[in-house]
């Protein structure tokens, strides 16, 4: 349920982009983004910075597409959407707090998330993810630099590699667990 709610907007944007504005569609994700935040909050959870930095980037193309510039093509503006995660994903990398490091807080106990490998487990799964937005943005720059390619190529990568990251989300802490083990046994990561 989890890894639905936090690539939602990303999917509605998608779909959004086939049937109406680029505008409409940006500002329809960053309202679902802002939903999700407040869900999260409400139910105890912490602001999360994937979910916020979504709300900023599709806010923020929102408002420029339609104050200043609306002569973005769809393509251009997909770009600038997975340049932006990609970007939340490396600065949280650069700052030492990994991004999955706050959702897979909410699903251990204390004892487990101080121990050395659950912080290196955040990491690969944030290095996991980071791969999935680079994959995603090289589809929309061949889309751009290839117009010849077929347009359902760039789709079927993004969703590839977005549904690659969430099962190595789930897959990579059980694999630890049975090759480490834990004193007591924890959920599988929910991203």
């Amino acid at each position: 349920m989890a890894s639905f709610l936090i690539i939602a907007p990303f999917g509605a944007f998608a779909m959004l982009m086939m049937v109406t504005s680029i505008a409409i569609s940006l500002f329809a994700a960053a309202a679902l983004s802002l939903g999700i935040v407040a869900w999260d909050v409400i139910r105890g959870g912490s602001l999360k910075m994937l979910a916020a930095g979504s709300v900023l980037i599709f806010s923020a193309l929102g408002c420029y597409i339609t104050l200043v510039d609306g002569n973005w093509s769809p393509i251009a503006v997909r770009l600038a959407v997975d340049g932006g995660v990609l970007a939340i994903a490396l600065l949280s990398l650069t700052f030492r707090f990994p991004f999955t490091l706050q959702y897979a807080r909410e699903h251990v106990d204390v004892e487990t998330s101080k121990l050395p490998g659950f912080m290196k487990a955040n990491y690969i799964i944030t290095w996991a993810w980071t791969g999935a937005f680079v994959l995603m943005l090289i589809a929309d720059m061949l889309t751009i630099y290839m117009p010849s390619l077929p347009l359902w190529i760039g789709f079927a990568v993004a969703f590839a590699a977005r549904n690659s990251a969430v099962a190595f989300t789930k897959w990579y802490p059980q694999y630890r667990r049975a090759k480490y083990g834990t004193a007591k046994p924890a959920e599988p990561l929910k991203f």
